[in-house]
């Protein structure tokens, strides 16, 4: 397959049509949008959201873990070429890591409305609480946007427009000798972060729906699964709209499998979380709690219908099957599926042990089912200007970054 040479362009397909202009016209409004309601909820508090005592996470929650937990391709393809020298999957190592930062600088915008008073992000680096969670996620997650800064500088500094200054190009090539080093401690802190994340919920024993030692694996793995279908499907997004092979049909194989094996990993584990919690095993707190979701909540069927089985199954045979991987829109489709699929489940953990209090919490004995939550204008204002900032950042850097600088994904294997 013939190297695709940096900075890679395809202005005469989508990137200098009208249609390119049209696109970001749209994704700035999403931004203004999203400004509105950043403005809304610095200078009136949370007060202009629907978050309450009971319900305190909500959409920007969701939107956080979400983009943390689709960000995960970055450590998982830097440790698969860097770490395990599997270098068939180099070609696609630098999206994965631009997606990665786009991920976690989304979720630092969420976290930062969602915290009340972002001018105090700092606490914790200060005011050290060694048994808590939350605190170790803080950390995590400066350390790990530390690492994907240093990771995608040489990528910035590769383009033709940093020609005039050959110091940074230099410097960035300097950084770029420090990938190994960053990909072992890059997969060391996301792998501690994203564990937390559900350790954030598993450990905490007066919430039975969510007091489960599974729950770290799962967002491990359901993270890795999420993570690299994103970077697959972005990749075959720009492929269709440029015309031009990014990777060869060979490493899209590899690539599908590695995202398949790890659903189905997340989903035997999912299946036998609900088994011994919710049918072989018949806890009075696991069970009071979740016949009172289900009786105020669609939670069973989003969980049955919408995780297991039209983001976890369909998507799994998919990827799997080569008649379906042919076709590039059923492809396309399972990789989205997957995608949607670790959304839903963030929605699902926060919302689950959230609307349905402990029976012990103040005001709930004798007069509360389960609390209601339906996310404000401003919860949505400012989810759609950090989605929007996402997707503009992810077109300028697909338009003027070489993300897809050569591909060696040569392999004697047959589709």
């Amino acid at each position: 397959m013939a190297a695709i040479k940096p900075p890679f362009s395809f202005r005469r397909r989508f990137l200098g049509s009208t249609s390119f202009y049209v696109w970001i016209a749209i994704l700035l409004a999403m931004i203004g949008v999203g400004v509105t309601g950043m403005y809304r909820t610095l200078t009136q508090g949370l007060q202009v959201t629907n978050l309450s005592d009971r319900v305190p996470w909500g959409l920007w929650i969701t939107h956080d873990l979400s983009a943390i937990g689709l960000g995960a391709g970055a450590f998982t393809f830097s440790a698969v070429v860097y770490l395990f020298r599997i270098k068939r999957f180099e070609p696609i190592a630098r999206t994965a890591v631009f997606v990665g930062f786009l991920g976690y600088t989304s979720a630092m915008l969420a976290l930062a409305m969602d915290i009340g008073r972002p001018d105090r992000f700092w606490h914790p680096l200060v005011y050290w609480n060694v048994h808590s969670v939350l605190w170790e996620i803080t950390w995590c997650v400066i350390l790990y946007s530390t690492v994907l800064v240093i990771e995608v500088l040489p990528i910035v500094f590769d383009s033709k427009y940093f020609a005039r200054w050959p110091k940074l190009a230099k410097f960035g090539h300097s950084l770029h000798k420090l990938t190994p080093v960053m990909a072992v401690l890059g997969m060391a802190l996301s792998l501690l972060h994203q564990s937390s994340l559900g350790a954030t919920y598993g450990v905490l024993s007066g919430r039975a729906i969510w007091f489960k030692p599974s729950m770290p694996v799962m967002f491990i793995l359901s993270a890795v699964a999420g993570g690299v279908s994103l970077t697959l499907l972005v990749t075959m997004v720009l492929s269709k709209l440029t015309g031009k092979e990014l990777i060869d049909k060979f490493l899209r194989r590899d690539i599908a499998r590695l995202s398949a094996f790890a659903l189905l990993a997340y989903l035997y584990l999912k299946v036998w979380d609900w088994a011994a919690t919710n049918y072989y095993s018949h806890a009075p707190g696991t069970a009071d709690a979740m016949a009172r979701l289900q009786a105020t909540t669609p939670y069973t069927q989003s969980f049955w219908w919408l995780e297991v089985v039209l983001c976890g199954v369909v998507p799994a045979v998919i990827l799997l099957n080569r008649p379906f991987r042919r076709r590039h829109g059923v492809f396309m489709v399972g990789l989205a599926l997957i995608v949607v699929g670790v959304v839903v489940n963030r929605w699902n953990v926060t919302l689950s042990g959230l609307v349905v209090p402990p029976s012990w919490s103040p005001g709930v004995l004798g007069n509360a089912i389960a609390a209601t939550y339906t996310p404000s204008w401003t919860e949505v204002s400012v989810s759609l200007g950090v989605l929007g900032y996402a997707l503009l950042a992810f077109t300028l850097g697909a338009k003027y970054l070489p993300l897809f600088t050569s591909s060696h994904a040569e392999s004697g294997a047959h589709e």
